[in-house]
């Protein structure tokens, strides 16, 4: 017996292919700024990644960063170590406990983050403007669904 459920039209195939090319497209629009300014500083989007969520949560501890970024250690481990040399994230001990290391950007940090994000913060706020209240509403519940289907 042939499973029908994972069986869809041509037709159907592809208006999801059109929506897989136009995320494709999208996403290289949203990050093509802060690629730019990444690639000046011999930096990637893993880098603004880290950035983004130090700056987001001062005193984080490295254990929560990588939850958030769902990667593990030795992935987190150069880029991380490269920001620090470059004096833009800095950590420090954990109050309490000492072999735990929290991180919080530097003022240098704050300013590229700034810059990254505040490109990408700009394209949204442009990009919702015209598509209005009911555009973004729907943009964000799309959003919310595939971020939904994230491995537990």
């Amino acid at each position: 017996m042939i499973d029908q459920s994972n069986l869809m039209s041509s037709a159907r195939e592809d208006e999801l292919n059109r929506a897989l090319e136009l995320f494709h497209f999208a996403f290289r629009a949203f990050t093509a700024k802060p690629d730019q300014l990444l690639e000046a500083r011999g930096l990637q989007r893993v880098h603004h990644r880290i950035l983004y969520f130090v700056g987001r949560n001062p005193e984080i501890r490295v254990s929560g960063l990588l939850a958030i970024l769902g990667v593990t250690k030795q992935a987190l481990h150069a880029p991380l170590r490269q920001l620090i040399a470059m004096g833009l994230v800095q950590d420090s001990p954990h109050a309490s406990d000492k072999r735990g290391k929290c991180l919080r950007l530097t003022p240098e940090g704050e300013k590229l983050e700034a810059a990254l994000s505040g490109a990408q913060r700009k394209l949204l706020n442009q990009t919702f403007e015209q598509a209005g209240v009911a555009g973004e509403q729907a943009w964000r519940n799309v959003m919310e669904q595939l971020m939904g289907q994230l491995p537990k």
